[in-house]
């Protein structure tokens, strides 16, 4: 394994773990991201840590991160979930030998982007602190959930302006993104030139291509009733690995490329593993193959 950049998928956090590790670990992934949606339930933390861990023990695979997806900048009951979850993984990362939490940022509903900066600084301020004195990096992934600049109910940080004012507010070596270039693909960006400016902030990469449909873009548009763009596994879309993983190399990346499968319009339902374990093979292909040693 080329270990300073590993392989790896997203697992659902919750009761099905351990099964779902067990049933995939064989096919080579070397790292998971346990992913948990607005709240823990009532997972014990603990006893899961214990049980992934002798799940993996021989195996050279890792947690690389943990996550949990919700809308922590709200005053409702389901965001102090969120970000109680968040305050659990912080306090719970060690457990899993991993030092990364991560999710969205959160949003105020339907205000501007920069609107929700300061309920932003308030609640990540003290998320980050937290983090900091465990020794625990937050990394912060880039979908707009259907939002815009303008309007949205879930994420911020899906856009290279939001991140400047969001590291201008809390400038900390310990928040980073999490980043995946199918959704600036879908927003018509360029992910290589954003990549070589960003890098040293990418803590975690979501293994997710896109297709962009250009014609469609061309005849159509971007706001018309035909889909332009479609998320892809990796391997199937638009992206060239290949310089991608050649510029995280470049730019210091040390962490895991995890595949966000449950996507691919067409390696789906009965196809889903066998698109995401031609993901896996792919991107280690990409990654440059299996490690060779040098001649001494």
């Amino acid at each position: 394994m080329h270990e300073d950049i590993r392989i790896g998928t997203l697992v659902n956090g919750g009761p099905g773990t351990v099964s779902y590790l067990k049933q995939i670990l064989p096919h080579g992934f070397e790292s998971f991201s346990i992913t948990f949606w607005q709240t823990l339930g009532d997972t014990d933390l603990e006893r899961l840590a214990g049980e992934v861990r002798e799940t993996l023990e021989g195996s050279g695979a890792v947690i690389g991160s943990l996550s949990c997806f919700g809308n922590p900048l709200m005053d409702d009951d389901k965001a102090e979930e969120t970000r109680e979850a968040w305050r659990k993984l912080i306090d719970a990362a060690s457990l899993f030998g991993c030092d990364l939490i991560t999710g969205f940022a959160g949003r105020v509903v339907d205000v501007p982007i920069d609107q929700s900066m300061d309920r932003y600084a308030e609640v990540w301020g003290a998320l980050q602190k937290q983090a900091a004195d465990k020794g625990v990096r937050l990394a912060f992934e880039n979908c707009d959930m259907g939002g815009t600049w303008e309007r949205g109910d879930w994420n911020i940080a899906h856009n290279p302006t939001a991140w400047r004012m969001m590291f201008d507010r809390i400038p900390s070596e310990n928040l980073g993104l999490q980043w995946e270039p199918c959704h600036q693909m879908v927003s018509l960006i360029d992910p290589m030139p954003q990549l070589r400016q960003w890098v040293g902030k990418i803590f975690n990469v979501h293994g997710k291509d896109a297709t962009v449909l250009w014609d469609v873009v061309r005849e159509h548009g971007c706001h018309g009733p035909h889909p332009f763009a479609f998320h892809r596994t990796p391997g199937f879309g638009d992206c060239n690995w290949t310089d991608i993983i050649s510029e995280l190399r470049r730019g210091g990346f040390r962490g895991s490329i995890d595949i966000e499968g449950w996507h691919d319009p067409v390696y789906r339902d009965d196809l889903e593993m066998t698109g995401q374990v031609h993901g896996l093979n792919y991107l280690k292909s990409c990654r440059g193959g299996p490690f060779v040693e040098n001649p001494k």
